[in-house]
């Protein structure tokens, strides 16, 4: 089995964040039970982290770095969550991150392999 990155994309700064406050309260408990049938399954590497709203990107400029605040988005959305899970290949994680009960308000699951060290 390999390990996957589960990356959760939602809107976090914008004035109308999808999903919304009461989207994501409604979604807390279907959530925990997707999250406790991935672990169920011994799928489950690392448990979900939640991000701030808050942060700094660090990035090259031609005079030095330049550091600014706020996460780094992408339009309106940034990473609001990840973990690790276990499965055979990208098809089986992908069935995993499928059941996110967020995607339905607007949030993004982001698949990616976990590339072994040398």
């Amino acid at each position: 089995m390999n390990e996957y990155l589960l990356v959760i994309h939602r809107d976090l700064t914008s004035d109308q964040p999808r999903p919304t406050a009461e989207q994501m309260k409604s979604a807390l408990k279907p959530y925990q039970h997707w999250v406790a049938t991935i672990a169920d399954q011994n799928k489950l590497v690392a448990p979900p982290k939640r991000w701030d709203t808050d942060g700094r990107v660090i990035q090259a400029k031609a005079d030095g770095l330049a550091i600014s605040e706020g996460p780094l988005a992408t339009g309106d959305r940034s990473i609001g969550g990840l973990f690790l899970v276990k499965a055979d290949n990208y098809e089986d994680a992908v069935e995993l991150a499928k059941a996110c009960p967020i995607i339905q308000y607007g949030a993004v699951v982001e698949v990616r392999m976990a590339v072994p060290t040398a």
